[in-house]
């Protein structure tokens, strides 16, 4: 607009968002109300998600130990704490849809392996000691009682897993605000998240047989939906694509080469190509509630775990270095999308990273019209400026091109060639 307001409609979910002049340059990290200085010790138990803390979380599924990521699966309760986890996975306590949920709605009904490991876990005294704290915490949350082994079942067996980084600080940390982030993490540590979450998905996509899609995301931060300032996943089974799934399904039926035509092509004309790997490409994406950064897996696999390790690794590196260039105290979400087991057309896997910088109040609410503080031009302009200078410390991954290094066939999706 003359006044420079830009108006934009999302590409993918026409979603009507304005950029209005002057209000991008408030702060992106909010003030911390309260820094706590730690004592030798602190930084091992700040949350449940702490390292000192394993028993306050429900049993593990895998773990990452070890300078190499080695897995080590179902660690028995007795032997949690023999050694810390780089990163460790385990069945949310209060799961979003719920064992219950698969079992009275679509009659599920866990596997052997999964009723032997439960009486394994039972056995260890330590273990049965845990599960009986877990089911008394689950009950005085629903007001129902189950059965330690009915709870035992549902807390291993169940849909929707946690994978958590070791680190709630920075080794050395004196504050409690010296968090790690996503972008904290080195480059190889961030791969090796990457890739067990994108073995979680196929896990649980295989051990659920009635679900549809499996949500993937990342909330970093109390103002982006975190229960805790520690650095984890979130790995959903809904039985469900979901609207803006069903929506993309169609818009793909009169067009197989959806993403490239109105994402990706868009992108290089608009020059808002941030950042390339050989195997990924990011934007600065357009039509958000919030500035979002869209990271594209420029290979022709369509789900995560169809992937190859050095397809992953294209992926990760460039979410790694958006998180990097993003700070430590900005909330983000993080989604992953990608094209359900059992859709009709090619969908590429997809990693948006969301700033969230504003609340939505009641002239969102009433127009669903939405105020984006930046717009994307501004946007790629910031990430361009400090990926550079990350390049430049070394932090990011190697063979990362930044900002006017990247070019057109950079943006070259071949999800769908196939197809086309």
């Amino acid at each position: 607009m003359p006044d420079g307001t830009v108006k934009q409609v999302g590409p993918l979910t026409g979603t009507s968002v304005w950029t209005v002049p002057g209000r991008a340059h408030r702060p992106l990290a909010p003030p911390r109300e309260q820094v706590r200085e730690l004592v030798p010790g602190d930084e091992r138990r700040l949350c449940a998600f702490c390292v000192d803390r394993y028993l306050e979380t429900t049993p593990e599924k895998a773990r990452l130990i070890g300078p190499d990521f080695d897995e080590v699966r179902r660690v028995p309760a007795s032997a949690l704490f023999a050694q810390d986890a780089q990163f460790r996975r385990f069945a949310n306590l209060f799961e979003i849809v719920s064992a219950e949920y698969w079992r009275e709605n679509h009659g599920f009904r866990q596997p052997a392996a999964v009723f032997e490991w439960a009486q394994d876990y039972l056995t260890d005294p330590v273990g049965l000691e845990h599960i009986t704290a877990l089911a008394a915490i689950r009950a005085r949350a629903s007001g129902t009682e189950t059965s330690l082994e009915e709870a035992a079942l549902d807390l291993l067996g169940g849909s929707h897993d946690v994978i958590v980084a070791r680190r709630h600080v920075v080794d050395g940390a004196t504050h409690d605000d010296q968090l790690v982030s996503s972008g904290e993490l080195t480059p190889d540590e961030h791969a090796a998240y990457v890739a067990f979450t994108v073995r979680s998905l196929a896990e649980i996509e295989a051990a659920q047989p009635h679900a549809a899609y499996v949500a993937v995301f990342q909330n970093w931060l109390r103002p982006a939906g975190a229960s805790f300032e520690h650095l984890h996943k979130q790995l959903v089974a809904i039985d469900e694509h979901g609207p803006q799934v069903d929506r993309e399904l169609r818009m793909l039926a009169a067009d197989r080469g959806l993403y490239q035509h109105r994402i990706a092509d868009v992108a290089v004309e608009q020059r808002l190509l941030v950042a390339a790997t050989d195997g990924a490409v990011a934007f600065a994406g357009i039509g958000h509630r919030y500035p979002s950064f869209e990271v594209y897996s420029t290979a022709a696999e369509n789900l995560p775990h169809e992937h190859s390790e050095r397809g992953v690794r294209a992926v990760s590196d460039l979410v790694h270095a958006l998180h990097a260039a993003t700070g430590v105290h900005v909330p983000t979400n993080e989604e992953w999308h990608y094209r359900p087991r059992r859709a009709p057309w090619p969908m590429p896997w997809r990693v948006l990273v969301k700033w969230r910088i504003s609340t939505p109040a009641g002239f969102e609410g009433g127009t669903k019209v939405y105020v984006n503080t930046i717009d994307p031009w501004e946007l790629r302009r910031r990430a361009v400026v400090e990926l550079e200078r990350l390049r430049g410390e070394g932090r990011l991954a190697p063979g990362i091109r930044i900002g006017d290094e990247c070019v057109a066939a950079d943006a070259h999706l071949r999800y769908a060639d196939e197809a086309l």
